[in-house]
């Protein structure tokens, strides 16, 4: 068992919608700490309808920093749930650029990115419009975009022809359909050419978004993520993303090095976000970290599809250092 402290800087989805984690005082500090997480990326469900409310009764109140994507639907995700799904983008009336761009304007101490989800789920068929209507927003206000593919249409090729460097590519590793790899083996060409181009790679685990043989396929040809993160909300915490540390610990049993791994889930998500002054530790650097363990044992770890592989090695929580202090949830 060996002990390492980490500056994190994401790894939980915390909203005010159905998709969201239990945002209430009580129970999100315990799930950060079971995530080793002192802040956290919120890409998912607040849009120019209700980013105020999620700003004024989850961010402000948070003992955590918090760093939000604008979802670029007026209401964000509003309909996530296991009875109910309905995609907030398959309505394009409920894009708005102009409130998008006035709500980014309004909260540019906060607001880190534009975030679109497109796909059969999210969008119906609407194919790709809501992604240029996203990059038409990130593009005014100078911001990156993180988009979400989930079944075609549109196509990987639409949405990764598009994504300009720094741009973000979640649920990077999903399994078929809309997968990066053939069945083969070999990467698609498109997948290369926005690496490439400076396309940000993010694994975004989530409950329908990582398949252990797509990455096993990916990383035996050299095709590493850019960020490890769980994306953690209502039909995931549950399992099989669980959190954080579960999903670095998947990757430690894939066979990526420690190092890799702490790298790709705190100084590169850090940099991703724009914030380099986050995810590292150094003198004079913001006083965050968590404390995680190396545990040896016989660990079972699923993915999306239900496939299972075993692990010898997982990440536990230790503690947590919040502005140079250790913190407890209350």
């Amino acid at each position: 068992m060996r002990a390492a402290s980490l500056s994190c800087p994401a790894s939980l989805t915390c909203t005010p919608m159905s998709i969201g984690a239990e945002p209430r005082s009580g129970s999100t500090p315990r799930r950060s700490r079971r995530a080793a997480a002192p802040r956290r990326s919120s890409d998912l469900s607040a849009g120019p309808g209700n980013f105020h409310g999620f700003r004024r009764h989850v961010i402000e109140p948070s003992p955590l920093r918090i760093l939000p994507y604008l979802n670029v639907s007026f209401p964000g995700i509003f309909a996530f749930a296991a009875t109910v799904m309905v995609g907030e983008n398959t309505d394009l009336r409920l894009i708005d650029p102009r409130e998008c761009v006035r709500v980014i304007n309004a909260n540019r101490d906060l607001i880190v990115g534009v975030k679109v989800r497109v796909g059969r789920n999210a969008g119906g068929n609407s194919g790709a419009a809501p992604l240029d209507m996203a990059i038409e927003v990130a593009d005014e206000v100078g911001l990156p975009v993180m988009a979400h593919l989930d079944h075609p249409p549109p196509s990987r090729l639409e949405v990764l022809s598009r994504l300009r460097r720094g741009d973000v590519l979640t649920h990077c590793f999903r399994p078929f359909p809309s997968a990066p790899v053939r069945g083969d083996g070999r990467i698609r060409e498109e997948v290369l050419a926005a690496r490439e181009r400076g396309v940000i790679f993010d694994i975004g685990h989530g409950g329908g978004s990582f398949g252990f043989r797509t990455a096993e396929l990916m990383l035996e040809a050299g095709f590493l993520p850019d960020v490890i993160s769980s994306d953690v909300h209502t039909l995931s915490i549950n399992g099989p993303a669980f959190d954080q540390l579960v999903t670095m610990s998947k990757f430690l049993m894939l066979g990526l090095e420690l190092g890799a791994v702490i790298r790709a889930s705190t100084a590169a998500p850090a940099a991703a976000l724009g914030r380099g002054d986050l995810g590292h530790l150094a003198v004079g650097a913001v006083g965050d970290a968590s404390i995680l363990e190396l545990v040896e044992g016989e660990f079972d770890f699923r993915d999306v599809l239900g496939e299972s592989r075993r692990g010898k090695e997982r990440l536990v929580v230790s503690g947590l250092v919040v502005a140079g202090r250790r913190w407890q949830p209350q």
